[in-house]
């Protein structure tokens, strides 16, 4: 007998590429992502953005994404983020995890250590699509709002590119 409620599990396989520094790992059991960790001693002063190694290389198989999330902790504590979160890491990429770390705090710079937990890899199954080109949609409820629409935070005042 099976249980239901048991999360699937696919092997990735993985690279380290400095013998200091953790593989990806959990920090408890049920997370959805595993945590990235830090290559490089380094300090983000206000405002700052860094690309920060983690040592690892992924082979993820394909059909597979990852995506590299920032910690909620580090964002509520000292305004670390991901500038382009979520990151993604294609099935065929084979180099090393890099995280472009931004320090949005005003005032404080933050000390990142070599080793420290910096970002969270969330691994998920990804659907390939096939693009059918057609002279128009089908219509929907929404129909083109969006950027805000439904919450009274729409677009007007906006300059288009």
């Amino acid at each position: 007998m099976t249980d239901e409620n048991a999360p699937t599990t696919v092997r990735v396989a993985v690279q380290l590429l400095d013998e200091g520094i953790e593989p990806p790992a959990y920090a408890h059991p049920g997370d959805a992502g595993a945590d990235l960790r830090s290559r490089v001693d380094l300090v983000l002063e206000p405002g700052e953005r860094a690309l920060v190694p983690t040592g690892v290389a992924l082979a993820l198989p394909f059909g597979y994404v990852g995506l590299v999330h920032p910690r909620s902790g580090l964002a509520t504590k000292h305004g670390i983020t991901i500038v382009n979160a979520p990151g993604t890491v294609d099935a065929g990429y084979r180099g090393e995890l890099m995280v472009t770390l931004l320090n949005t705090d005003p005032r404080e710079a933050f000390t990142v250590a070599r080793g420290d937990r910096i970002a969270q890899l969330v691994i998920q199954r990804v659907d390939r699509a096939d693009f059918d080109v057609v002279t128009d949609l089908p219509t929907s409820v929404r129909g083109a709002g969006g950027f805000g629409s439904t919450g009274g935070f729409g677009t007007k005042g906006l300059k288009d590119a």
